[in-house]
């Protein structure tokens, strides 16, 4: 008899992971891998040492990943990665899946491949305990505000992805991630359409298309949030119009509890060479922490 690849790793060392997405702590931080990619880009280090990275260094103890990460979706290496955030106490929050097609693509046939390119994440997530697996809402016209099919379409994709990890307890979320779904109505559109209890957004407070207002998108859709991006600008390079702690304070008073994901990344200057690898990381380092203090002073309350 056959046995599919989905079976595998729900069951044997993947049955642990069943019931894994309960609920999350309440207000807790966890750090989003792809605040570390330019030095993972520059060979700085390799997923399986991120665990120890984010102990030792960061002083975190929970991980959003990044499927682009991930040398071998193999179940060894699966077993490998869970074992090396097993051995220093951090969990694993999310699953950001990326380059996997085209969820809201005109074409049927098209978005049913982008479902199925998304079902080897969505087995992944579950067998590293995940609570959820982001994915994105891309394709259908370039005027997205001229494509009024577009949020029906990807309403039929999370359906079939919902339908996959039914008995995971995995939430299926979506992130504001440029243009149309980084457009709060069409977001706010979708979760109703889809209307499942294991759906939702992943509210990143910077990702917004040229010229909103990120604070006023934000709001609009934090009631739909299963998960928060922590972004902005602080200190020297404070913009009044993307200001951190202003952000992190809307998203607190919206009702927003869970994991804030540290999303940052160093910010350069227009022209500035890049930095080489280690000076890179140490950047990385820096930038996370300074993050991490402005939501362990304005929501966790320490300091």
């Amino acid at each position: 008899m056959e046995i599919s690849r989905r079976k595998v790793l729900v069951t044997g060392a993947g049955a642990a992971a069943l019931g894994a997405a309960a609920a999350p702590a309440q207000q807790a931080i966890s750090l989003a891998a792809w605040s570390f990619s330019g030095s993972f880009f520059q060979g700085k280090w390799k997923l399986l040492e991120l665990p120890g990275i984010l102990r030792n260094r960061l002083q975190i103890t929970a991980l959003e990943h990044v499927n682009q990460f991930f040398e071998n979706p193999t179940l060894t290496y699966q077993q490998k990665l869970k074992k090396a955030c097993a051995d220093q106490g951090v969990r694993s929050t999310i699953l950001m899946v990326d380059s996997e097609g085209s969820t809201a693509a005109v074409d049927k046939a098209e978005r049913h491949q982008a479902a199925i390119a998304h079902r080897k994440w969505i087995d992944i997530a579950h067998y590293l305990g995940c609570i959820s697996v982001r994915c994105n809402v891309y394709g259908g016209a370039e005027d997205w505000k001229k494509d009024p099919d577009l949020v029906n379409r990807a309403a039929e994709t999370m359906h079939e992805m919902l339908d996959y990890s039914q008995g995971s307890g995995l939430n299926i979320i979506v992130e504001n991630h440029g243009r149309a779904s980084s457009d709060p109505e069409v977001l706010a559109a979708l979760v109703k359409k889809v209307d499942h209890p294991r759906f939702g957004l992943l509210c990143d407070l910077g990702n917004w298309n040229r010229g909103d207002d990120r604070y006023a998108n934000s709001k609009r859709i934090l009631p739909y949030a299963k998960g928060l991006s922590v972004k902005g600008t602080w200190g020297a390079s404070l913009d009044p119009a993307f200001d951190c702690e202003k952000l992190v304070k809307i998203a607190l008073d919206g009702g927003y509890a869970g994991f804030w994901g540290l999303e940052v990344t160093p910010r350069r200057a227009q022209g500035e060479a890049k930095l080489p690898a280690d000076e890179q990381f140490e950047s990385e380092v820096r930038t996370v922490l300074e993050a991490k203090a402005i939501v362990e002073r304005v929501v966790l309350k320490q300091g």
